[in-house]
């Protein structure tokens, strides 16, 4: 008799991810348990067993998760910078203070892995990424819509994954926008949506439209990432957002940006004649140089 998977705690931020790896992971026989922490969290996570904890209750939080037996973690989805001087902490979260001021300073991916190693060296817990739950997530190297790039788009996957890696590097983004070989948009903490809703306000003339689309979105982990936590991620929301721009396409790199539902993506890429494709890592080192 093979060993039960280990129960796995679920750290829920906003968007579809949450639900839709604790899905995989109850389809692959493992109890999860899910500890939401941001008022946004998709009320599709109400399907499994679940809690709810504002931000600042760090010791509710750690309390949720042992009490629940729940040993590997995974921080998933959407959540806002906070803000310490609003967020009122209780005491185990006034402990952790000086910590949180020092992650804080080192950008967000300095925050995401200062949390992740503080869980795991003082608490036990191991932090692993949704790739390793659920594989399937992951974006292949590969072309998942009826519509491919043409001649006139790889001009603007070059450019979109320069600024990408840019904003990547500096710790503020992981997507970038680019029409015509030019960059019209980068991502920064407000996330994707917020700067394909930017893009759809421009004026058509500097992007696609209805009937004439152009640009491409690309998203790319950051260099040097922590891919335990923040994985780029693109779902439906994003195809659609992408489509109201005029955008002609989504590149995300393959093996290190996630799908929810991937069949669903390339359902609603097609109705609006988008491309969707997972680009390779020799592709994305060339376009960077």
């Amino acid at each position: 008799m093979t060993d039960r998977p280990r129960k796995l705690g679920i750290v829920a931020g906003r968007g579809p991810l949450p639900a839709a790896l604790a899905e995989v992971a109850v389809a692959a026989g493992r109890d999860v348990f899910i500890v939401a922490i941001d008022d946004d969290v998709s009320k599709d996570i109400e399907r499994f067993p679940h809690a709810h904890v504002r931000i600042g209750a760090h010791g509710e939080f750690l309390r949720l998760l042992k009490e629940n037996g729940c040993k590997d973690i995974v921080l998933i989805g959407g959540i806002n910078r906070p803000d310490l001087s609003k967020i009122g902490l209780d005491f185990a979260g006034i402990k952790l203070l000086p910590r949180l001021v020092r992650w804080l300073a080192q950008g967000d991916d300095g925050l995401l892995r200062g949390i992740a190693d503080y869980l795991e060296k003082d608490h036990g817990l191991h932090v692993i990424g949704a790739h390793e739950v659920a594989e399937g997530l992951l974006a292949p190297e590969a072309v998942l819509t009826k519509a491919a790039p043409a001649p006139e788009h790889e001009a603007d996957i070059d450019a979109a994954i320069r600024a990408a890696l840019d904003v990547g590097t500096r710790d503020v983004g992981q997507g970038a926008v680019a029409c015509r070989g030019a960059v019209v948009a980068t991502e920064d903490d407000a996330g994707t949506d917020v700067m394909l809703a930017r893009v759809a306000a421009m004026d058509p003339a500097m992007r696609g439209r209805l009937g004439a689309l152009e640009g491409v979105l690309v998203k790319l982990t950051k260099p040097g990432q922590e891919r335990r936590v923040d994985m780029p991620t693109i779902g439906v929301r994003t195809v659609e957002n992408a489509a109201a721009a005029g955008l002609a396409g989504i590149a995300v790199e393959a093996g290190g940006a996630l799908i929810v539902d991937g069949e669903a993506v390339a359902r609603a890429a097609d109705a609006h004649g988008l491309f969707v494709i997972g680009l390779g890592a020799t592709r994305i080192a060339e376009a960077g140089r």
